[in-house]
């Protein structure tokens, strides 16, 4: 019989894992908006030096590990298992990564909420006993996504008022069961939520309700009220969901006066042209990477709920007409 499980949806870790070290890299719109100076690399053309935008996903995934690794003096070799992921399909991006590095690998697909998919598993292989460290890297680029989701970018095609940009970035973490930085405390695993939109341009609709729903899990399973922490950040729901979210949790009885998104803090609206802001893996990856965890280790927070937000859909399901099914996971870290 175990003790950790919290109410339906929530694990305690019965020792919080630290996440011992981070990486970062990102493209060069990334960098010209308000967290450039966040980021570890920033590649000036977007290819990272590869022939195909691919490709380049794959090396981006490298770099960021190799980052976090490098931060923590790790070689890759003392990781026990790698958790990656990305949007292209078959996860081409995360697999072609890790080819050649000799980890064992778990390929993992969440859409944007990837992140937090790759932490609540590490996170709990670990608890469980099984290893000592996991890595954990997703990505997203702007042309490989507008290549499979979308239109060539060659085609011009007109983006609708809703729509978001693709974050092209890459970010990693090492988690352990020892040594220094955040911890990771809680696990809270979202539930499949879809309110019938069809519209995959509008995906911060589509993911509201499932953050939503996550959010208000946690707490109740937690017993914590919003105010426990400095701040909730949400994955790449962008400016319109953002907004639903807040209106669906007023309606739950859980206010939040604490609340920022991975998709509205990465870019300037106004000066950068994105519509309703930032998404994709690397978006709320290469937040938490920059902005969010070395803001705990400095002291500008003690408390922090990260629930990154996936829209699970394809280009298959969209051209049959189905809704885009949401998802969020949440994860509890506390500065060190």
């Amino acid at each position: 019989m175990t003790n950790k499980k919290l109410g339906r949806q929530t694990a305690a870790l019965s020792s919080p894992l630290a996440l011992l070290s981070w990486g970062n890299v990102a493209g060069k719109k990334e960098g010209e908006g308000p967290l450039g100076n966040t980021f570890d690399y920033l590649d000036g053309d977007d290819t990272f030096g590869e022939s195909t935008w691919e490709k380049a996903e794959s090396a981006m995934q490298r770099q960021a590990l190799a980052l976090a690794l490098n931060r923590g003096g790790l070689a890759v070799s003392q990781l026990d298992w790698l958790f990656a992921g990305d949007l292209l399909n078959q996860c081409i991006g995360s697999s072609y990564a890790a080819r050649g590095q000799d980890v064992p690998f778990f390929g993992l697909y969440g859409a944007c909420s990837t992140m937090g998919e790759g932490l609540a598993l590490a996170a709990l292989t670990l608890d469980g006993g099984f290893g000592q460290r996991a890595g954990v890297v997703v990505s997203s680029h702007f042309c490989t996504a507008e290549r499979q989701y979308r239109t060539p970018l060659e085609y011009g095609g007109q983006r609708t008022p809703t729509a978001q940009w693709t974050v092209t970035a890459s970010g990693a973490v090492v988690l352990a069961r020892e040594g220094e930085g955040p911890r990771l405390t809680h696990v809270t695993v979202g539930r499949i939520v879809d309110k019938g939109i069809t519209d995959t341009n509008n995906m911060g609709a589509a993911m509201a309700p499932a953050a939503c729903d996550t959010i208000a899990a946690h707490l109740r399973d937690t017993g914590r009220s919003p105010d426990f922490y400095d701040l909730i950040v949400t994955g790449d729901l962008g400016s319109l969901g953002s907004q639903l979210l807040l209106e669906l949790l007023e309606e739950e009885g859980l206010p939040l006066a604490n609340h920022a998104d991975c998709g509205k803090l990465i870019f300037d609206p106004k000066r950068q042209d994105v519509h309703c802001g930032g998404s994709g893996c690397g978006c709320c990856a290469a937040v938490l990477t920059g902005l969010l965890l070395n803001g705990l280790r400095e002291g500008r927070w003690r408390n922090l709920l990260f629930c990154p937000t996936g829209a699970l859909h394809s280009p298959t399901s969209a051209f049959q007409g189905e809704s885009v099914p949401g998802i969020c996971h949440a994860l509890a870290i506390t500065a060190p």
